[in-house]
């Protein structure tokens, strides 16, 4: 018996030691192959996924370390030194959410598989920045170890979790939620995606469809970049990833592909502690009096002309999570984000899985803190499911409303296994669809999912919205559908017969003002057809009236849910024409006059509107011009057969962040005219059709 101990005690100690060893052993780069495509578009081939892992920093480096860089910084805490205030709420944050802790506390539970490619991550990315120390933006910040990334990745995965509105709301003295993080780029608040998958229920060819099409920001740090992987040890993925992630997270392998989009269940909690009179770094937990938690920190804040000053600030925390004291008290709030580093484990099992099994068991992990999920298979397999880390709470309670934090029953550590969350697998509609629409209408109405069968708890508040309505209608008109129906249905830009925007604002349609000064651009508006070609007419004018009404009506107080006095809608067409006239001379000015695609030295006209399946996001320019800033991002539509696999892409710009690259604008002209670029995972055509084939040195 003794003996067996001895033995098994042995094979720990070896087991534990080629972990470390595999783990800390450096990556050879000659044995890395960084194949350049005719779109710039890296695939790297590598024996281990470590070496994968390597190449894919050394090659997105190429193409844009500045955003990778940014990504990490408040990790070391230096974006302020950058960014100014800016970039100091960041550094602020990693400290408020202990991202640096929930790093070292968590390392020890990552597997094997998933560390390994972060290794060789953070070495292709160290090994670029010792190449090219002139390209490093702010001094000692690398090398980068392995607490920096997992620091930096939590980070991220609370920007993915809300965790922004919620520091947000409590900086700004708000208990109502506010819509993005003074200083943050908030992603969930105006980014929406689409995600359709069809199988031979629905096909004509009886293959099985899937469109990728989320509808991110097209520049920043989330912004998609475009990358095929390719080890021995199983991964062949061709997708898109994030600067700074070491995974594409959507995409396709040889046999299964899936895309995310925005879900938005409840995700976080606010408490408001019962601080003690007597003692302000007390607070009432069952019945006592306990500590905060306190710690003083200091950030280094770039200012006036680049002078670096140090501010002091305080970083207190409660058993119920982070707290913040603004001028209405101290409050606690609580995301599963807290505790979690593991979604490069989860997005890496989905990259290698082979079907449907092995897809769903990698879901089970629950890495990922939140988004829909929307998959397709060569088997002919289509699902859906609404994934996100849900902690398990009382169902007594509402908690979408503030809670009074003095319970520790109140306290959420435990979330919902897989099992519990929403999804749905082949439907006998043969189609599946989201569009961050509700979850419990995701195929036909009579196979849709049901609420009331899942735990009121999750409060989701997405509901429908002109994508989700639009969609409808185009399904009905099918029975089955081939691939240009498919891609007709993708690159759809018509709003659904009523929009469901503001209040009454379809009336802006049939009233009759009988006032000539507003007739040329109401008529405009009236005959419009509700589409949004760049060629269109009218298009223009709605949107520039829609947004001017927006203004007017929260200059009045007026709720936009509200049944809105027409005077408002004819002072939005005085402004909407005034707008026009001044800034191109005539009323009857071209959607594609109006806003423009832009980048370098390249400006071209650009189709969509807010909230079509294929919208364009735009903010103002110059001229009276707008430029487009999200919406179609990185396009991936994938044909699966038993024994094939079609995929074609596209992205907004090109894919490369140097300006000074071919593919800084190389696929724009593509984008604005809906076309694509043809893709493959197969290496002898790869290899074959390639402009450079290198070694990352």
């Amino acid at each position: 018996m003794q003996k067996d101990m001895l033995m098994f005690r042995y094979n720990i100690l070896i087991f534990l030691f080629f972990l470390f060893y595999n783990s800390l052993a450096q990556v050879d780069p000659s044995a890395i192959e960084i194949v350049r495509d005719k779109w710039g578009v890296p695939h790297i081939y590598a024996k281990t996924d470590k070496e994968v892992a390597y190449g894919l920093a050394w090659a997105h480096a190429e193409d844009d370390f500045l955003t990778i860089q940014k990504t990490f910084l408040p990790a070391k805490g230096m974006l302020g030194r950058l960014d100014g205030i800016r970039g100091a709420i960041l550094d602020y944050a990693v400290e408020l959410l202990k991202s640096r802790d929930v790093a070292e506390r968590e390392l020890k539970n990552l597997p094997e598989e998933g560390l390994n490619i972060i290794y060789g991550y953070l070495e292709g990315l160290n090994a670029y920045a010792k190449k090219y120390p002139d390209k490093v933006l702010v001094k000692k910040s690398f090398p980068l170890s392995i607490y920096d990334y997992l620091t930096g990745l939590n980070l991220m995965l609370h920007l993915f979790s809300d965790t922004g509105d919620v520091i947000g709301q409590l900086l700004s003295n708000s208990i109502n939620p506010i819509d993005e993080m003074s200083g943050v780029d908030n992603i969930g608040s105006s980014i929406g995606s689409n995600g359709f998958a069809f199988n031979s229920k629905k096909t004509l060819d009886n293959k099985t469809y899937l469109n990728i099409n989320t509808h991110q920001p097209l520049e920043g740090p989330f912004a998609w970049y475009e990358a095929h992987v390719n080890s021995d040890e199983g991964w062949n993925m061709l997708g898109g990833l994030f600067p700074g992630l070491p995974v594409p997270v959507i995409g396709t392998n040889e046999n299964l592909g899936w895309t995310h989009t925005y879900n938005y269940p409840d995700m976080n909690d606010i408490f408001q502690l019962v601080v003690n009179p007597n003692n302000k770094n007390q607070y009432k937990l069952d019945g006592n009096w306990k500590n905060f938690e306190i710690k003083d920190i200091k950030i280094k804040v770039k200012v006036f002309l680049g002078v670096k000053i140090n501010i002091k600030r305080k970083v207190i925390w409660s058993e119920f999570g982070p707290v913040i004291k603004n001028k209405k008290g101290y409050f606690a709030f609580f995301s599963q984000s807290l505790n979690n580093i593991s979604a490069i484990e989860q997005w890496l099992k989905m990259n290698k899985a082979r079907n449907f099994d092995e897809f769903e068991d990698a879901l089970k992990l629950l890495g990922i803190p939140r988004f829909n999920i929307v998959y397709a298979d060569r088997n002919d397999n289509i699902f859906y499911m609404s994934n996100a880390r849900l902690s398990i709470r009382d169902n007594s309670k509402d908690w979408r409303k503030l809670l009074i934090g003095d319970n520790s029953s109140l306290i959420l550590n435990e979330y919902h296994p897989y099992d519990d969350l929403p999804k749905l697998i082949n439907p006998p509609s043969g189609y599946i669809f989201n569009t961050n629409n509700s979850p419990f209408n995701s195929t036909s109405s009579q196979y849709n999912l049901k609420e009331t069968d899942f735990n009121p708890t999750f409060s989701f508040k997405e509901k429908e919205n002109n994508r989700s309505y639009r969609f409808m209608e185009l399904i009905e008109e099918y029975d089955k559908i081939d691939y240009d129906d498919f891609k007709k249905i993708k690159y759809d830009q018509k709003y659904p017969d009523s929009i469901a925007f503001i209040g009454n604002i379809n009336e802006i349609f049939s009233i009759d003002f009988k006032n000539e000064e507003v007739a040329d651009i109401h008529n405009l508006i009236i005959n419009w057809d509700k589409e949004g070609d760049y060629n269109n007419l009218g298009a223009a004018q709605w949107s520039i009236f829609y947004n001017n009404t927006l203004k007017i009506l929260k200059k009045n107080n007026i709720e936009v849910t509200d049944s809105i006095p027409h005077i408002y809608f004819l002072e939005g067409l005085k402004t909407a024409k005034k707008y026009l006239v001044k800034n191109f001379g005539k009323v009857d000015i071209l959607l594609g006059d109006l806003q423009r695609h832009i980048r370098g030295e390249l400006s071209l006209p650009v189709s969509g509107l807010i909230d079509m399946i294929a919208p364009t996001y735009v903010s103002k320019y110059k001229g009276g011009t707008y430029r487009s800033v999200s919406g179609e991002s990185y396009i991936m539509l994938v044909k699966y057969s038993k024994s094939n696999i079609d995929i074609e892409t596209v992205l907004p710009y090109g894919n490369s962040n140097n300006s000074t690259s071919p593919h800084y604008t190389d696929q724009m002209e593509m984008y604005i005219n809906k076309k694509t670029k043809s893709m493959t995972l197969d290496k002898d055509k790869i290899y074959k059709s390639a402009l450079r084939i290198y070694n990352p040195i």
